[in-house]
């Protein structure tokens, strides 16, 4: 491994923006992809529900547009929705075209389910509840078979080289070799955050690097309190949590407390299928009543294997059976609705860098993710990254070589009980429900937690960074609204209506 690489773009992450980046880039020129562990490892591979887009009879992107819109609580885009949803479906049909085995019926359409709060049956799927895996799987297998693309495995960001205020690569450590990777195009794909909080959805690569990396090189940030709690993980001991697709409660499975009463139809008028944050918020509810909380699919008999193979396996190996027996959830950290303020293009505020996938705000989730519009986004608009970032002129400037070296890592358990620390103070403080005194004290948490870390300690300064821009967007965020929800403001209020927090 030389100590210097020069590509026209560069893509840091394997998620699914990251690969159809690399993938559609890789048709005009060399791309290297940067991954933290491997092509495998990404909270693409763990999406169950499956991808929104309106495919089916009845549907239109008008309709999800609506759909997304209100979901959004009057903080989404309206022109990124509309790109979202307009140029959907046929992204959706291309990726079916390039290998991904889509559940379809006898005549080869579609089979489309419906999750919370979409009005229409419009969520395409892959073997029931295992569409993330085959759509991370046909994605590898296309940048795979590209000769002009290079993949580097055990490869971590740093920082990113800035020179005369335009992106010019990364600095970083591949298999613990210091490695400087010029690009004409620098993506950041890196994903979510989720691991900043002791539970969660999210694979323990999702620590939040991206963000930390783009606010240090001075790039635009927005939307940070929006933090989207999944209504129903399985209730383990593990991280990551296991999921339990809103697919699952979209076919009729319904929430029960300790009592064996179903308590979602007083909360809300779409019960079950209410927006996420709701959800997430009345099952934290019941917990806080001392009252665990209960997915019954059991009406399904034996169609939940057939619908939910996968699932049906996850449960079975934890020893419960969902045909007979009640599924024990819990709301975990599940998807970051801010990040990175992008243009349509995929372009952030610092020239040269774009962002896409979950690290990114392009403006379409708003304050809260419409389901299954992850994946969608990350299609889309890693398509619209691909064509601009490849009609990016050289470099003018070329930047010089320094010396430096990666920190050597001189002690493991240093590093975990910070980051332990960092995911207990986020979800005792700055979870589902926040007020001024537990933001506050988390802000002097993060600080504690920053002096002790050490040169070594990359990835947890990455978290304590990411960790104090959330914490900082909550505090000012004085009012509730889609995932942030403050005890001590629990209205929308109009000031705050179309209003971001930027830094």
């Amino acid at each position: 491994m030389p100590d210097r690489l020069r590509t026209r773009v560069l893509v840091i992450g394997s998620g699914i923006a990251g690969l159809q980046t690399a993938w559609r880039a890789s048709d005009h020129g060399d791309v290297v992809v940067m991954t933290k562990r491997t092509l495998q490892d990404s909270a693409t591979a763990y999406a169950q529900g499956g991808i929104a887009a309106a495919l089916g009879a009845g549907d239109s992107p008008d309709l999800h547009k609506s759909d997304t819109l209100a979901a959004g609580a009057a903080l989404c885009d309206a022109s990124a929705v509309e790109v979202l949803v307009e140029e959907g479906p046929d992204r959706v049909r291309e990726l079916a075209s390039a290998g991904a085995q889509f559940d379809t019926d006898e005549s080869g359409r579609f089979t489309l389910g419906r999750e919370a709060a979409h009005s229409r049956k419009r969520i395409v799927h892959a073997k029931g509840d295992q569409t993330g895996a085959e759509v991370a799987r046909a994605l590898i297998a296309r940048v795979t078979e590209r000769a002009n693309i290079s993949v580097l495995e055990r490869a971590r960001a740093l920082d990113l080289m800035v020179v005369q205020g335009r992106c010019a690569g990364v600095r970083a450590n591949v298999a613990g070799r210091a490695v400087e990777i010029v690009a004409d195009a620098t993506v950041l794909a890196t994903g979510g955050c989720g691991q900043l909080y002791r539970y969660t959805t999210n694979p323990m690569v999702a620590t939040g690097d991206g963000y930390a990396i783009a606010h240090r090189a001075g790039a635009r940030l927005a939307d940070m309190e929006f933090v989207q709690f999944h209504p129903t993980a399985l209730e383990t001991s593990e991280n990551p949590l296991a999921l339990i697709s809103e697919a699952v409660r979209g076919e009729g499975a319904v929430l029960l407390n300790d009592r064996g009463t179903r308590f979602m139809p007083k909360r809300h008028r779409l019960a079950e299928l209410a927006p996420r944050d709701i959800v997430a918020r009345e099952i934290f509810r019941e917990q806080q009543t001392g009252s665990r909380v209960w997915l019954d699919a059991r009406k399904m008999g034996r169609a939940f294997g057939r619908r939910f193979p996968g699932i049906l396996q996850l449960c079975l190996a934890r020893g419960i059976d969902p045909r007979r027996e009640l599924i024990p959830v819990t709301p975990a950290a599940h998807y970051m609705m801010g990040g990175i303020v992008t243009d349509l293009a995929g372009r952030s505020t610092l020239e040269r860098l774009y962002a896409c996938g979950e690290v990114s705000r392009t403006g379409v989730h708003g304050a809260n993710r419409l389901a299954s519009n992850s994946l969608l986004e990350g299609l889309v608009f890693a398509e619209r990254v691909a064509r601009d970032a490849v009609n990016q002129p050289k470099l003018p400037r070329v930047p010089a070589r320094t010396d430096w070296d990666v920190a050597r890592l001189r002690d493991s358990g240093a590093g975990q009980v910070a980051a332990d620390e960092v995911r207990r103070v986020m979800w005792d403080h700055v979870g589902i429900a926040r007020d001024a005194t537990g933001l506050t004290a988390a802000r002097k948490a993060l600080e504690a937690i920053r002096g002790r870390l050490t040169p070594d300690l990359t990835e947890e300064r990455n978290m304590v960074d990411t960790a104090s821009l959330i914490v900082a967007s909550a505090l000012k965020r004085r009012e509730s609204r889609g995932g942030h929800f403050r005890r001590d403001f629990p209205k929308p209020r109009n000031a705050w209506r179309g209003k971001h927090i930027e830094w």
